[in-house]
């Protein structure tokens, strides 16, 4: 008698194997979790109980299982769009849908649909198609046919070179098993009911499988002694000495069978228990595959062709084909739908990715500042965008650059672009100095629909009584008057615990319904994303029907709106919306805080704001990753890209549990202006309201800038360089050095390492390098080094690469330079004297007058945004290099309460540019021939 195949026993089995698997797993990696998604159409019996089976086993394997029951009225385009979702959903591994479906579905549309990489049950087209291809192999097998070569295995039959039959051709079983026990080098015959002599055939086999659905179809005396006879047939047949009046059957007939066989499967009890078994390992199989698919990062670099001299950064733009974005997303392990592409090279990530990576330990965190800027510039941007090409392209590491948005008005006025130069540029150069995206067309429309919320209920409250502005407010719907949302937290501001309109008193309706704004204490201008000085000062309200509430208000540049400032700083996009509601856009005539939300415009403004939260990706000359996103002032603002691009580069550089310290990678970040501003923001300000602790901070300087500070000539635009600037002079290098060394040393009071990046030219010679060099490791630098990437791309800043990742090691004493509670006048004295080197601040009566109406108004713990020029350690931007001996004058306190913070004006604030003489935009063009955008540098 054949010995019996226990499909029961084996499947039990393989399922403990896998719940040990899951188990050991988790011990290294927490949040690992397999889960198999199941979708059933209707309420038949038998789909029901095979779903039980399939929950019961995931069950006790440790998996997570979730079952979606939809009705049997469901639609072809519902189903289909609720399979999407679910290969969306990246804690998902397995989804299988029960079949059959009702009539009205499809079945192989619905099958198609799923992801081939969740295809657990293995009958999508490209999982079958692989299977049967002997050079490739599926991302499944289906669960049956595998079942089958387990039980086969499990007998110890060797089944190299065996004849096997296989009797049954359905695409769910015979041709699977077929292609199987091809791939396991047996000479396979395909059987079926027409098949001509099928018990001669059958008596050839030496591994007999028959899955033909015809109860004892292949008879006992068919089968060749010592065949191994696995039967996958299921079959009612009456049977009146059963309680239920039928029994089960296979498709063999058993007790003849097992006389000449050497091994058979039982039915019930043979390869049944072993399908669900297979989709349990299946959906295990899969979770393994995204869990390591997550960890293998690696960025294919671009070549460049290095020419000398360095041509303009536009034909160095143009020359380099970018990659195609999604391919960048792929290498980085961004998930499709994680996803949103803005044509081929740019495209937007959506905050779904920190929830998925949330267990991930964060990259190593660098920002990049500078000395004090002069009219020769440092490269800063450059330096950002070399150092991420070295790391990336050079180095092997995972590497994101995160710098701001560039606004259109300098791109056209006398600034020119911001996407580095020479050879390390972000590109497309034009797509990211223009529209991008759309984020700062965004933010222009947010600003300017809030101003024009302001004026009109200025107008509609003069023009109103009480009881009319209040019916308007809350008009009745259905005989009944209701409360915004919105509205219900102004109520709770103004300490009135009520939520029907009824209820309020008259009192209570005058203080709910009248803002009674101060026109005077407007802080909240007109936006646009262009330089034009005639809209500085402009007087509204001229036209007949607003005759009586004129009114004098400007336009400031987009940028320096404070939606960007809250774009920039917002953690997600819950807080974005608490924050551009909380935004103070005026006091009453009583003195309290006018806010978005007072307006009931916080809403509103998000829905306007609800894309451009998502920051864009793009990519380096040398194709690695840069994220470009929000675009705030470095004066009035704290100038540093967004948070939410940073956390994400982050989670996205980081490694797993259990993953070597080796593979961790590096975001670069940017900050605005020189050190004593962007980067005491950055730290102040950003890594405040982020939580996050940086590793680093490159320190980038160039030998003429430094000369400048050592008392050189001016430049004048158009005109030659002083030949100062070109020569060596280490005398005068050394004067300006102590430009350096402050900035050294107010980046140490911050606690993290400082690497000095000496953005070398072609002039500068050895000696002023190493001049530089040596007086910054005087100063307390971790290290100094030239970096050459404007010619040679990343190449060019390998050392300053290496240099950082050194530097990355150390351990940090990350703190802040002031505790937030302290008081506004002393915050703000302390940056004075800490950062800029002062003996002192000066407020003016103005100032006093804010630090108390603030500290009366709950803002007082605010951090602090100190406006002043960037040209100057000091106010004064003529003084250069080091300066002593003065004190810092506050003119004025502004608040930013929805971005977070407070800045004092320590002089003149230009907020919209002008256009010069001879803009940017003389030299912009289209080239009809290419389609290419010339002239931008």
């Amino acid at each position: 008698m054949a010995k019996v195949i226990d499909g029961k026993a084996i499947a039990q089995n393989l399922r403990n194997d896998i719940k040990s698997q899951i188990q050991e797993m988790q011990k290294s990696v927490p949040h690992f979790l397999p889960k198999l998604s199941i979708i059933q159409v209707g309420a038949r019996e038998d789909s029901s109980v095979y779903v039980n089976m399939k929950r019961k086993a995931a069950k006790e394997a440790g998996m997570d299982f979730e079952l979606f029951h939809l009705p049997p009225t469901i639609s072809q385009f519902e189903l289909l769009s609720k399979v999407h979702a679910l290969n969306n959903d990246p804690k998902v591994h397995g989804i299988l849908v029960q079949l059959p479906l009702p009539d009205h579905l499809d079945d192989r549309l619905v099958t198609e649909a799923i992801d081939p990489k969740k295809d657990v049950d293995g009958f999508h087209a490209i999982n079958i198609g692989h299977l049967s291809k002997r050079a490739s192999e599926p991302a499944f097998i289906p669960c049956t046919p595998k079942g089958v070569i387990e039980l086969i295995k499990s007998t110890g039959v060797a089944m190299s070179g065996k004849k096997a039959v296989v009797v049954g051709r359905s695409d769910i079983v015979g041709t699977p098993v077929f292609s199987l026990l091809t791939k396991n080098n047996c000479t396979v015959t395909l059987c079926h009911s027409r098949t001509v002599n099928l018990p001669e055939i059958v008596k050839t086999a030496d591994i007999l499988v028959v899955a033909i659905g015809s109860a004892e179809f292949v008879k006992g005396e068919w089968i060749k002694d010592g065949a191994v006879v696995i039967d996958v047939g299921t079959n009612a047949v009456e049977d009146a000495t059963k309680k239920a009046g039928i029994r089960w059957v296979g498709d063999v007939e058993y007790q003849a069978a097992s006389v000449h066989a050497s091994h058979i499967t039982p039915v019930p009890g043979g390869v049944g228990p072993m399908t669900v078994a297979m989709l349990m390992q299946n959906t295990y199989l899969s979770a393994i595959r995204f869990l390591n698919e997550g960890r293998q990062r690696a960025i294919v670099p671009l070549p460049l062709e290095l020419l000398e001299p360095v041509p303009s950064d536009i034909a160095i733009a143009l020359a380099q084909k970018p990659k195609p974005i999604k391919f960048i997303a792929e290498e980085l392990g961004l998930l499709p739908s994680e996803l949103e592409l803005y044509g081929e090279y740019k495209a937007k990530v959506s905050l779904d990715i920190l929830e998925r990576l949330d267990h991930r330990k964060n990259g190593r965190y660098v920002v990049v500042t500078g000395i004090t800027p002069t009219p020769l510039g440092e490269g800063k941007s450059t330096t950002t965008v070399g150092l991420v090409q070295a790391l990336g392209a050079h180095l092997n590491k995972i590497a994101f650059g995160c710098v701001r948005q560039p606004s259109q008005g300098p791109t056209f006025g006398i600034k020119g672009g911001a996407a580095g130069g020479g050879y390390s540029q972000v590109i497309p150069m034009d797509e990211f100095n223009l529209h991008l995206t759309g984020d700062i067309h965004a933010v222009t429309a947010a600003n300017n629909l809030l101003a024009a919320a302001i004026d009109a209920r200025m107008f509609h409250e003069n023009t109103q009584t009480d009881k009319a502005l209040f019916s308007r407010l809350c008009p009745t719907k259905k005989g009944k008057r209701v409360f915004a949302p919105v509205m219900l937290g102004r109520l709770q501001r103004l300490g009135i615990q009520k939520t029907d309109p009824a209820d309020l008193t008259p009192e209570e309706v005058s203080r709910f319904a009248r803002l009674d704004i101060d026109p005077a204490t407007i802080t909240w201008q007109r936006v646009m994303d262009t330089n034009d000085r005639f809209l500085r000062k402009i007087e509204i309200g001229r036209n007949d029907t607003e005759a009586g509430h004129e009114r004098m208000t400007g336009f400031d540049i987009a940028v320096a709106s404070e939606v960007m400032a809250v774009l920039a700083l917002s953690t997600d996009l819950k807080d974005m919306r608490e924050r551009l509601g909380k935004m103070v856009v005026a006091s009453s005539k009583g003195g309290e805080p006018v806010t978005a939300d007072d307006i009931g415009i916080g809403g509103a403004l998000t829905v306007l704001m609800k894309d451009a939260i998502k920051p864009n990706v793009m990519q380096t000359l040398e194709g690695t990753p840069m994220f470009v996103h929000a675009g705030p002032f470095a004066n009035i603002a704290h100038g540093n890209s967004s948070i939410i691009a940073d956390r994400i580069a982050l989670k996205l550089a980081g490694i797993e549990a259990g993953e070597s310290e080796e593979k961790m990678g590096y975001v670069v970040t940017e900050a605005g202006f020189g050190a004593d501003i962007g980067m005491e923001k950055f730290f102040d300000i950003k890594c405040r309201t982020s939580g996050l602790v940086p590793d680093c901070a490159v320190l980038v300087a160039t030998v003429k800038a430094l000369k400048m500070h050592g008392g050189g000539p001016e430049v004048t635009p158009g005109k030659p360089l002083p030949e100062v600037y070109n020569t060596e002079n280490l005398e005068l290098l050394e004067i300006g050095c102590d430009n350096l060394k402050k900035h050294i040393e107010n980046t140490k009071k911050f606690g993290v390492p400082v690497i000095v990046a000496i953005n070398r030219f072609t002039t500068d010679s050895d000696n002023e390098m190493a001049l530089i060099r040596k007086i910054a490791l005087e100063a307390g630098a971790d290290d100094a080094v030239a970096c050459e990437n404007w010619a040679k791309g990343g190449l060019g800043a390998v050392d300053l690469g290496q240099a950082v990742i050194q530097a990355c090691s150390k351990p940090t004493n990350f703190k802040y330079l002031y505790e937030v509670d302290s008081d506004i006048e002393s915050k703000i004295e302390t940056i004075a004297k800490e950062m800029y080197g002062a003996d002192g601040i000066e407020l003016s009566d103005l100032a006093k007058e804010k630090i108390a109406t603030y500290t009366r108004q709950g803002f007082g713990n605010l951090p602090i945004c100190m406006a002043k020029t960037h040209l100057s350690l000091s106010h004064d931007p003529k003084l250069k290099n080091r300066p002593s001996g003065f004190k810092i004058p506050i003119r004025d306190i502004r608040a930013s309460v929805g971005a977070g913070f407070l800045y004092p004006l320590c002089g003149a604030m230009q907020t919209m540019p002008g256009l010069p003489t001879r803009p940017c935009f003389y030299d912009v063009d289209i080239d009809f021939e290419t389609g290419n955008v010339v002239g931008l540098f």
